[in-house]
């Protein structure tokens, strides 16, 4: 505190807006802070007057953040310190305008798109926009739905920025599994019953091979499928041909933790009938396993309501003719 104050009227006289706040940012969070923390007042001291230098060249630094399933309250505190201090968000389809609104009023706002079956841009591109704004020494986030290294495609970022020298860290998010089960007050994990988990797309079960997820779903853990509507049929066929049973629960979740979501609970017998719903055009959660049935299903509605519904019109259509 005490060389903070001695450094106010120094900072005063730098350029408002930017400059003066970057200095300060650079301040609390960069090497004068470290330096106090190990005790060392005079490394702080001498880090601080490099601080002020108008000619020190800006450093770039990105920030790979979670902006959680869709709720803006779910958005983590150091999150949204980061969106305050962001010289420029580099945000996915599926985050909300709510959250990206909470950035800072003048930071440059770059939407790239990113959801199933819709890229405005690249990954290549993506990757080659973050390491530009980098070097331009800005302060990016890169806001990404749910949690970044889930299903997020961090890794190829993080490899591209490390490769070009830029400064970055990963800020993680509540990813759409957790969400999907509180709104189903669904114990993922479950004494006596399961005690592993699995996430997964569920876009691998090509082939005659089993993939590990699905081996170990039929072994007791519970699976989380991620984008799985329009695989939802082969995943309920390929772990049924492999030995899971036909009863064994299931939850689907559209549009996790938002006040619009859907919940809807069967088996994995009824489970093909999601890939019907063209009702559904949210991003759906689907979480498969024994545990399921520990979950509160008095507000979600039966999936196998919309299968009987189709076979049910087809026999009148019979009856009538």
């Amino acid at each position: 505190a005490a060389l903070a104050a001695s450094f106010r009227v120094a900072a005063e006289k730098l350029p408002k807006g930017n400059r003066r706040r970057r200095f300060w940012s650079d301040f609390f969070a960069g090497a004068p802070a470290k330096a106090i923390e190990a005790g060392d007042h005079a490394q702080a001291h001498g880090a601080a007057l490099e601080l002020l230098s108008a000619d020190a060249p800006a450093e770039g630094h990105i920030a790979l953040v979670g902006a959680g399933p869709g709720a803006e309250d779910l958005l983590t505190l150091r999150a949204h310190r980061l969106l305050m201090e962001a010289d420029a968000i580099v945000y996915d389809a599926l985050v909300p305008e709510a959250i990206v609104a909470m950035g800072r009023r003048d930071a440059e706002r770059l939407p790239v798109g990113k959801r199933k079956g819709c890229h405005s841009k690249s990954q290549e591109e993506i990757n080659a926009l973050l390491i530009e704004l980098g070097q331009a020494g800005k302060r990016v986030v890169r806001l990404k739905s749910g949690d970044p290294l889930v299903f997020g495609r961090a890794g190829e970022e993080m490899a591209a920025l490390r490769e070009a020298g830029i400064a970055y860290e990963v800020v993680p998010g509540v990813t759409a599994a957790f969400a999907a089960a509180a709104d189903f007050e669904l114990p993922l994990t479950l004494r006596g019953v399961s005690s592993s988990m699995v996430f997964t797309t569920g876009h691998d079960l090509k082939g005659n091979s089993l993939p590990d997820w699905a081996k170990l779903a039929i072994s007791g853990a519970t699976v989380a499928v991620y984008m799985g509507r329009s695989v939802a049929a082969e995943v309920a066929g390929r772990l049924i041909e492999a030995g899971l049973s036909p009863d064994t629960a299931v939850a689907v979740v559209e549009n996790a933790s938002l006040g619009s979501r859907r919940r809807f609970h069967g088996t994995l017998a009824d489970l093909p009938s999601l890939e019907e719903r063209a009702d559904l055009t949210g991003p759906v959660m689907t979480i498969i396993g024994d545990a399921v049935a520990g979950a509160n299903f008095e507000r979600s509605e039966p999936l196998a309501a919309h299968r009987h519904e189709g076979a049910a019109s087809a026999v009148a259509e019979g009856v009538q003719s």
